[in-house]
């Protein structure tokens, strides 16, 4: 199963940036998406953002994650 993981870009340098993660930045490949701008929402697989995405859909997809890391069995 692939997961990727809702992040917005807060900088870029070349074909890497930075991606915030709900407060914690990690740098990411932006090889497979050169459209990305500062400030866009991305899916991140693997440590490469894969898609764009909207500001609704990434929080929505964050949204899930928080109830899904919530669950107890």
């Amino acid at each position: 199963m692939c997961l990727a993981i809702p992040g917005k870009i807060k900088n870029i340098e070349g074909e890497f940036g930075i991606a915030n993660f709900r407060g914690v930045e990690r740098r990411i490949g932006l090889m497979l998406l050169p459209e990305a701008k500062l400030g866009d929402w991305v899916l991140v697989h693997a440590g490469f953002a894969i898609q764009r995405i909207d500001q609704e859909r990434a929080q929505e997809t964050l949204r899930l994650w928080e109830e899904i890391s919530s669950y107890e069995e």
